[in-house]
Order: C-alpha cells, then structure tokens, then sequence
C-alpha cells in the first residue's frame, strides 16, 4: 500500500520508517524543512535506538521519503496515518491544533481525487474527538462522505521511547476503531505481518483505550513509589517487596478486580487500607494515591445511589446483602451503606441473600448487622420470589446465577440496575448469564 504518514515527531518517524520496512510505500509529512530534509538524506529527525538505519535503508531503496505538504500525495494513496502532536493546554484539554490543520490538508486532497482512501488517527484524544472534531472537518474541506467515499479509523498506538521499533512489531495488540466495517478492514490488512492479536472496536473505545492505559501506568508508578516511600522508614527492601507483589499473577497482575463494577467491602481490604495510611501519617509519609482510594469507593456507592434515584421509584429490591456471592461476611459491605442511605430516602427497600439467614447470623455477625440496618427484620426476605414481589426496581449487587436468571425473566417494564457489570443493566438478554468474561473478544489471532 501507499501510506501517508502526517507528522515526523516520535511516533510518526518510528511509524513511517517500520511500515515501510514491511514492505510499504510511504511518504512522510511535515511543516518543519529540517525534519523533511534529515529523512530524505536518511538520517533519523529524533533519536531513537535503531532508526537511522531503518530509515537510511528504507530511503536508499526508494520506500521512504519525506515532503513538506501532503494534499496532492493523495490522489495515489490507500492510507493517511495521522500521527501529530496533542499537547496538553493550560486547562489540561487536549490541544487539536495540529489535528485540525492535518485534516483540513487530508480533506483538501480527497477533494480532488476518486479513489477510496482511510484516513486512521494514531494521536491521543480523549473520546468523541474523531467524530466530532476530524470527520466533520474531512468532510467539509473534500466535499465527500465518510463511509462512502473515504474510510475512517482510530488506531491508538502503543509504542515506547527508545523501544519503540521493538514496540512497533510486536505489540500487545492492535486496536481498530473503525467507522465502518471497510474502514477497518483495510487497516486489518495494512498490519499484515505484526504479531499479536488484533480487536476491532468502536471510535470511542479505541479512544479512551490510549488515555487509560497511561493512566493505569502513571498509577501503577506512583502507587510503586508511595510504597517505596513507606518501606524507607522501615529500613525496608522496596524492590523486594514489590517484586513479591509482581509475582502474585492470580490476583495482583491479573485481570481479577480489573472489571469495572460496585464498590468493594470486606474484612480486609478497608482495614488494611485504614492501616497503611494511618501508619504512614504517623511515621510522616504523605500517601495521596492510597489516600483517595477509600474516598474514590464511596463514591461508586454514591454514584449507584443515584442511579437508583434516576428511575423516580419507590420500591426497591436489592439482590445480595454481603459484600460478595457465597459468604455471609457483612464486614464493610457496600451494599449496607447502600441500603442505609436509600431508606433514610425513603424508599421501600426489600433485600434478598441466599447466604444471609438472619436466624442463623449469631453473635458479632447478627450485632454488626442490626447495627448497620436497624430495620433489616422487617426488609428481608426468605425467598427470592418473595424480594421481588411487587418491586418496581431491581438492583443486583452479587454475580450469582440465580440472580441472572431472575433479571432475564423480569418483565419489561420492570427496570433492571447490575452493579457488578453495569454495562449489562436493562438487558433482556442472555448476555446477563454471562460471568466470567475477563477479555474482549479477539478478532483474529
């Protein structure tokens, strides 16, 4: 294929110069003469371990050059990789300047060309930029329609400084957001040769997919480095103990907890985060990112709260008590404070958990419990079918069968709010049987 690529800065040189490794014709773009001119002479415009002699091959056997303007390249062309810059401005936006004026240069050369042609956004923007800031500015400056006369693709890429060729060819993945089913298909065939699984996806999950993986690593450095912090005091071994954490890859580096659902509870994770901190403070050790941990849960128990009140119902029946499926451990859980703060709303709350028998809780448990939901004689009940007995709203709190099953044969005009996989709540579907997804669907291996 011919590929264009817009922008010479770091991912867009590293891009350049592997696609046409693989066998590619491209040309490079960019507004700055010294960086068109160190291409074309086969020198690297950035440094990069390996680049210059990617490059200087790449020159030297007619497969890479590099101009100053792009438009009239075009009319030859199968793919514009769009690769500028998005710096942040003042108020931590996203700065499109460089997207903008790429698009109006893409759209300029449309215009004057048949031929079908996809223009693929590898920068980083936050959700909803492709589709309303790029497509509307290629279409007004070709005079042409997206999905019928040029292809549209969002293609985050996910390469390192200084291992970013190592990067290039094998990837964790690679990610298709794609406008249409033709858009994406001639993206799938331009990575023909890179390992690694491929998932094609909507715009704007591809999208956020970039910004949340940064975010996940910037969070990942900076929990590391508070526990670095706590372990200096200690006199203790900082690369040691989190190695031992690393090495945990059945709950710690593993898709477990990595599934966006209800806040947590539980005998030990508030406890423990309840005694790092304040110990912390007490040997004077600022924690800030394990600090809002505790905060940021209660508000996913604010946030379902609120949900809840959207619908304007009156009678509720929540589905679990305990803080997770097959226990009766109330410590902490959620879905007390939950309950606690609908009733003083005054809602007619009715609760079900096959696993809290309020004859058989004994001692602490029942104490605690009594406690926490004064009222939970007279809103809970023995059987399922009693909880949803002229209920007007369901929320489930636990991922149990029984429940699933329950919310698939709910009557339409009866809502339905899953906590534990929110994106399935008001489903009438067999998708709510589903339990264990911990992976997208792959596309091709």
């Amino acid at each position: 294929m011919k590929i264009i690529v817009w922008g010479l800065g770091y991912v867009g040189t590293v891009v350049a110069a592997c696609f046409a490794k693989l066998g590619h014709d491209v040309v490079g773009v960019d507004k700055v003469p010294a960086k068109v001119e160190a291409l074309n002479q086969g020198k690297s415009p950035i440094k990069e371990p390996g680049l210059t002699s990617l490059i200087k091959e790449a020159v030297e056997a007619g497969s890479l050059r590099a101009v100053s303007e792009g438009a009239h390249e075009i009319a030859d062309a199968d793919v514009s990789l769009i690769c500028v810059g998005t710096p942040s401005a003042p108020d931590g936006s996203t700065g499109l300047q460089y997207i903008k004026g790429v698009a109006a240069e893409i759209g300029d050369g449309l215009r004057q060309t048949n031929r079908y042609h996809v223009v693929v956004l590898r920068s980083t923007v936050f959700p909803g930029t492709t589709n309303q800031v790029l497509l509307p500015l290629l279409e007004q400056h070709s005079q042409k329609t997206c999905g019928q006369d040029f292809g549209l693709v969002m293609n985050p890429e996910f390469l390192r400084e200084s291992t970013a060729i190592a990067d290039f060819y094998e990837p964790p993945y690679t990610v298709i957001g794609e406008f249409d089913q033709k858009s994406g298909d001639v993206i799938e065939k331009l990575y023909q040769g890179i390992t690694g699984d491929f998932y094609r996806v909507s715009i704007k999950t591809a999208e956020l997919l970039k910004q949340t993986n940064n975010a996940f690593h910037a969070l990942k450095i900076g929990f590391a480095n508070e526990i670095g912090r706590l372990c200096a005091p200690l006199d203790l071994d900082s690369h040691e103990l989190m190695a031992m954490v690393c090495a945990d890859t059945k709950l710690n580096i593993a898709p477990t907890y990595m599934r966006p659902g209800f806040a947590f509870g539980g005998s030990c994770l508030p406890k423990d985060l309840r005694s790092i901190t304040f110990h912390a403070q007490q040997l004077g050790v600022d924690l800030p990112i394990l600090n809002s941990v505790l905060p940021s849960n209660e508000e996913q128990i604010a946030a379902a709260r609120l949900r809840i009140h959207e619908f304007n119902i009156k009678q509720v029946t929540i589905l679990g008590l305990s803080f997770k499926a097959n226990t009766d451990d109330l410590r902490e859980s959620p879905v007390l404070t939950l309950i606690n703060q609908l009733w003083r709303d005054g809602l007619d709350v009715r609760v079900y958990d096959p696993d809290v028998q309020l004859e058989k809780l004994i001692g602490g448990s029942r104490q605690y419990l009594e406690r926490q939901v004064p009222q939970i004689n007279q809103i809970c009940f023995g059987s399922l079918e009693e909880a949803l007995k002229e209920s007007k709203l369901v929320v489930l709190t636990q991922k149990r069968p029984e429940f699933s099953e329950a919310a698939l044969n709910l009557p339409e005009n009866i809502p339905l709010i899953d906590l534990v996989q929110p994106h399935l709540s008001h489903r009438r579907t067999s998708e709510v049987l589903k339990f264990s997804v911990e992976q997208p669907i792959k596309v091709t291996a």
